[in-house]
Parts: C-alpha cells; sequence; structure tokens
C-alpha cells in the first residue's frame, strides 16, 4: 500500500494511566487502510511529523487507535498532547512500516514489545486471532514498572479467551512478592535477562519485537543460540537502526560487551 496524506477526525483522547493515552482517529474506511503492524506519521507543524504503530487491526470501519507515551520533560510531547486533546481533526501519513504479519504463515508466533510497543503488538495479535492463527502465540511485555502495564485487563482477556495465547509480563522494578493476575506469567527483570531464562527452542516461530533499538537487539542475541532464524525475525528497528550482521555468530554474541545503561532501558515504540 503507497503511503498518502489524508485529514482524519479526533473521536476520543482517553488517560490509560498517568503516562500513557489512547486516541481514536476516524477517515475514510478505504483511505485509511492499513497492514497489521505499521504505523502512521502525525502532522505536528510543518516540519514535524511524529510516529506512532497503529494499535488495531484493519477491521473497514474507518477508525485507527493510537497508544500515545506522555513525557512531560519533553517539549515535543507536550505540544502533542495538546494537539491531539484541542484539536478536532489531523492530518496524518500512512501506512508505513514493514513489520507486518504475515497473515499466510502458521508458525508459532513470539512477540516481544517494550512500554508502547505494546500497541503495534495489539494490531498483530488482534489479525492473528481474526485470522484464526493456530497458534501457540507467545506475548512478551516488558516495561519498567507495573503500572507501565496500561491495557494488562486486555492482555488477560486474551489470554482468557483464547488457550493458544500465553501473556508474559517482565517488570524490571518491582517488588519479586508482586502477584501476577490470573491468565498471566510474571517475570521480574531485564527482557532479554527473562528471555535467556525462560525461552526455549525458538527455531520454528515468527518473531516480531517493538522496543528501542537497544532492546530489541539485545533480545535478538539472547535468541541466535535457541534457533532464531534471521529470515522470520521483523522489526522496525531494521530499517532506522540496521546492524550487520543481524544474527551474530555465536562467538559474537558471547563477547558481546554490556549494554550501556541507555540501551538497557525498553523504551516506547518508534
Amino acid at each position: 500500500m503507497t503511503s498518502k496524506t489524508l485529514t482524519c477526525q479526533v473521536t476520543s483522547v482517553e488517560d490509560l494511566t498517568p503516562d500513557v493515552f489512547r486516541v481514536h482517529l476516524t477517515g475514510r474506511r478505504e483511505a485509511i487502510a492499513h497492514a497489521p503492524g505499521q504505523y502512521l506519521e502525525l502532522k505536528l507543524d510543518e516540519q514535524t511529523w511524529v510516529p506512532f504503530s497503529i494499535a488495531n487491526a484493519h477491521a473497514d470501519d474507518g477508525v485507527i487507535e493510537l497508544h500515545v507515551q506522555h513525557w512531560p520533560e519533553r517539549s515535543n510531547s507536550a505540544r502533542l498532547r495538546e494537539l491531539l486533546v484541542h484539536a478536532a481533526r489531523l492530518t496524518v501519513r500512512l501506512p508505513n512500516g514493514g513489520c507486518v504479519l504475515d497473515t499466510r504463515s502458521r508458525r508459532p508466533l513470539t512477540l516481544i514489545a517494550a512500554g508502547t510497543g505494546f500497541a503495534q503488538m495489539k494490531a498483530i495479535v488482534e489479525a492473528a486471532l481474526a485470522n484464526d492463527h493456530p497458534g501457540p502465540i507467545r506475548l512478551w511485555w516488558a516495561v519498567k514498572s507495573p503500572r507501565d502495564l496500561y491495557l494488562e485487563s486486555l492482555a488477560l482477556e486474551w489470554a482468557a479467551t483464547h488457550p493458544h495465547l500465553d501473556v508474559h509480563t517482565v517488570v524490571e522494578d518491582s517488588e519479586p512478592a508482586l502477584s501476577a493476575p490470573a491468565g498471566v506469567t510474571r517475570h521480574i527483570g531485564r527482557i532479554d535477562e527473562v528471555l535467556a531464562e525462560c525461552h526455549g527452542d525458538i527455531s520454528g516461530d515468527d518473531v516480531y519485537l517493538s522496543g528501542s533499538p537497544g532492546m530489541v537487539y539485545a533480545c535478538i542475541d539472547t535468541l541466535a543460540p535457541l534457533g532464531l532464524d534471521p529470515e522470520r525475525v521483523f522489526s522496525d528497528v531494521f530499517a532506522y537502526a540496521p546492524r550487520v550482521p543481524l544474527i551474530p555468530l555465536p562467538e559474537e554474541v558471547s563477547e558481546k560487551a554490556p549494554l550501556s545503561p541507555g540501551e538497557r532501558r525498553a523504551e516506547d515504540d518508534a
């Protein structure tokens, strides 16, 4: 699909947490068609376009859902919040991005998201379920603190309704005694370290990742020895922050220097 510029109406802005809000836009159904996993760019001013993953699979209903992380200390974030709350209509470009669900594949799905990277995985999960994907579908959602699991109730609903879908939350800063809701396996730590400890063979899986470059490549290095297929791993990071080779040789993985504190933080999705 060719990217195009269009105007959408803002129909709702809803706070999900003090830091994350959900926005619904509406437009012409044929104009906002997109593949699950793609993103749009929202016009902030003549020089500034801000990318956001489209958080819903296309349902031919003219609706687009966005999950927006609000950073009060960042000027663009404050301007964006003001625009979304008060503007009746917004200019967007879509669709963009090549990290999209392969609806023809029936391989198991491993979906790994950090922060609001959950938005991209939400669209992929919705499309996979609508396409009767046989599973298993394994969703890993990494956040800094428990309050960042801003739509955990939806993940619980998926797990309760679809036995072939497993939900894992990975909380970096959490009390060891924090209980997990029924239907969710909760882990404490950094996502790449948790995957190394808990994930088995991945050679038959399609793997989708959404997060910062440091988080994505740390996970790839962790999964590489588990049989990760470079032809079946997808992330928007590969387009804007490419690494060659994508999957290092085993000795390169073992000799890799530790991530810097900045790289270690699994931030919001691109």
